[in-house]
């Protein structure tokens, strides 16, 4: 069964199953690179000082991620659009740019932090005790940054490429190495924090082997020497499709960030100092990452579900489809928090034996931080499956309110408040931060969705369009791109009309509605908002991308037809390499457009002009998001002309423009 048919009719339990479980999968083996260095150094001789000087580090290493996951996700992505189009010559491009950028980047990572490795660990909170450590273990994974981004980028890429088991397999050969090497290097031989630093950069350097052997024989690219030289363009889109991963990423390590800064200093005024609060953190944070790994994990596996049959306007299947996500995520998480709250001296109790006013905070942290660990879950899922349906500005929201606004601001204010009114307890302020975020974060979220899912019952279902791809005779294909306000569809229409040739305009949405299964009004909404972050997110996800590659395959079906006349959809830009493409755009001054949209939408002067503004904004940002090009750069098109001039009159232009562009072409 066609893979996309088989997600808008098997069983959601079944699909649920098969796409989560490689997910759920990578992210734990993933977390374990995360965790294992601390387990064995809180069980040396290091103790929690050892687990504090891990922990300084992860936010740097989280910066360095947030590079790789980008350009990795983005190639990814767009890995999957040339794919999707048979576009062999630009698939080869993606993965030499991305490696290529990435080698950069790693190079350039592990240059600043080695230069300046002591003032990094300050400013990430390392005290006296904890400096020399933090630098010990800090340079040697620094060192190895190139080895480490390159691996989390080809592993992106193995996996759009259609391996994910083999993927799958260099991640687990380098975590299952790094486990075996982390006690033979700090015990066995003695190597103390470096030990554990080099059992990790070990297990990474192994799993870049194994990835760099995948791309001597990949499925879909051949990649040759001029595959690595760096395209602007293409780099952008993947920079822009992999754009959502970064916002999150980053957003973890400005969390970290000011968690550790907070912790140092109101650590430094309680009985507990600033290195005990900081190493319970570091443990705090990791041990919960296999929790968030797995809700993730089973969302993420949901994402193509939830996609399809959103865009297809199966909208039982996405009910039920969420529901079962939102059970697993939930009950993973609900069981998550129970040990944390009756039993975290048993979690604790696995990173070593520790002093009691270390067990002390470490109770207090587990009960108090991650008390409300399930409604975490629920946060995270819930970003992940607004932007699996393309509501952008919704996934935005849940992506940043807990950890960028409620959690940074709780976490200011709370500490201060409480050292205030006592000395000594502003470290509470930060432990009661985290609940108190997911309560706000939760309690907004949950109103979101709500409202969402009753807006589901006014969508109607999806209605087979009558349009079909008109065959026409050969010649001239021209594709019309303009301001809001040009009247350019009408233009289009006599332009179409003087020549005897198909037009092309709301029909191309119907087109795509059809060859891709997904419905009209989904696919409009890459004009819906003009935030240049929230198109791109909405282009990062996958239903959008089917949409894309459905848009560009249908679009080279019209033009392969015949002469034609096509308004919009970045026609331009997906034909560019067609010999037989004249490159139109409309421009006007502000006061024609408005005048124009104060006639056609009876809008207010105000009215249109914000109109006008947004619609431009919004045209330019989907322009540039799919082409990598400013939409009103003239270089882009072959006649640029002043809608000004009136309808007819521009039509006639174009026609005459393009009767000679025939008759060059009979000629030669």
């Amino acid at each position: 069964m066609d893979e996309n048919k088989a997600l808008g009719e098997l069983p959601i339990p079944k699909l649920l199953f098969k796409f989560s479980i490689p997910c759920v999968t990578g992210l734990l083996i993933g977390a374990l690179y995360n965790i294992v260095d601390q387990i064995f150094i809180g069980n040396s001789s290091l103790g929690y000082l050892g687990n504090a000087a891990t922990g300084i580090s992860f936010p740097i290493i989280c910066i360095a991620n947030a590079f790789a996951w980008c350009v990795g996700d983005g190639a990814a992505s767009y890995l999957s659009i040339c794919s999707g189009r048979q576009d062999s010559e630009s698939a080869h491009k993606c993965v030499g740019t991305g490696l290529a950028a990435t080698m950069i980047i790693s190079i350039a990572l592990c240059a600043i932090c080695l230069a300046f490795c002591k003032p990094l660990m300050v400013l990430f909170g390392a005290s006296d005790a904890t400096l020399a450590l933090s630098c010990d273990y800090f340079r040697i994974i620094a060192l190895f940054f190139p080895a480490y981004l390159m691996f989390n980028v080809m592993n992106s890429m193995i996996r759009a490429d259609g391996s994910p088991t083999y993927a799958m397999i260099a991640m687990l050969s380098g975590a299952v190495l790094n486990i075996i090497l982390d006690p033979i290097c700090i015990f066995v031989l003695n190597w103390g924090i470096q030990g554990a630093a080099i059992a990790t950069v070990v297990g990474q350097v192994v799993s870049f082997l194994i990835c760099l052997i995948y791309f001597f024989k990949p499925k879909s690219f051949r990649l040759t020497k001029s595959s690595f030289r760096i395209n602007p363009s293409m780099l952008r889109n993947l920079v822009v499709l992999g754009g959502s991963t970064f916002i999150i990423q980053i957003s973890l390590v400005a969390m970290t960030l000011l968690s550790n800064i907070m912790l140092f200093k109101y650590g430094s005024l309680s009985v507990y100092g600033s290195d005990i609060p900081i190493s319970v953190f570091s443990i705090q944070t990791k041990v919960y990452t296999i929790v968030s790994n797995i809700a993730v994990g089973i969302a993420l596996g949901g994402q193509p579900i939830l996609g399809y049959n959103y865009g297809a306007q199966k909208m039982d299947r996405v009910r039920q489809a969420y529901r079962l996500i939102l059970l697993y995520s939930l009950s993973v998480g609900l069981i998550a928090t129970l040990a944390f709250v009756f039993c975290p001296q048993i979690i604790i109790g696995i990173f070593g034996k520790q002093n009691a006013i270390y067990m002390d905070f470490a109770v207090k942290s587990f009960r108090i931080s991650l008390g409300f660990s399930f409604v975490t879950c629920f946060i995270k899922i819930s970003s992940i499956f607004f932007q699996s349906i393309g509501k952008a500005g919704h996934a935005m929201i849940a992506s940043v309110i807990r950890d960028m606004l409620c959690f940074i601001g709780f976490t200011v204010i709370l500490s201060n408040v409480m050292e205030t009114r006592q000395s000594g307890t502003g470290i509470y302020g930060i432990l009661w931060a985290s609940p108190l975020s997911d309560l706000v974060a939760g309690t907004v979220i949950t109103i979101i969705t709500i409202r969402f899912f009753k807006k589901l019952d006014t969508l109607s279902d999806l209605k087979d369009a009558p349009i079909s791809i008109s065959a026409t005779r050969p010649g001239i294909v021209v594709t019309i791109a303009r301001q809001h306000g040009t009247c350019g569809k009408q233009i289009g229409e006599l332009v179409a009309k003087k020549l005897g040739v198909p037009f092309y305009y709301k029909e191309l949405t119907a087109l795509v509605a059809k060859e891709s299964g997904l419905a009209e009004e989904f696919l409009l909404n890459d004009y819906d908002d003009p935030s240049e972050a929230l198109n791109q997110l909405y282009l990062s996800t996958q239903v959008a991308q089917q949409g894309i590659i459905a848009q560009e395959k249908v679009l080279r079906k019209i033009a392969d037809a015949g002469a034609c006349v096509i308004v919009g959809r970045a026609a331009n830009h997906v034909l560019r390499d067609y010999p037989n493409v004249v490159r139109v755009f409309l421009y006007a001054p502000d006061k024609f457009r408005i005048h124009n949209i104060q006639k056609m939408y009876g809008d207010s002067h105000a009215e249109a002009r914000q109109h006008m503004l947004r619609s431009d904004e919004s045209r330019a940002n989907y322009y540039r998001n799919t082409s990598g090009n400013e939409w009103q750069s003239m270089e882009n098109y072959d006649l640029c002309l002043n809608a000004d001039i009136g309808k007819e009159a521009a039509a006639g232009i174009i026609e005459a423009y393009i009767r000679r562009c025939d008759l060059t072409a009979d000629a030669t």
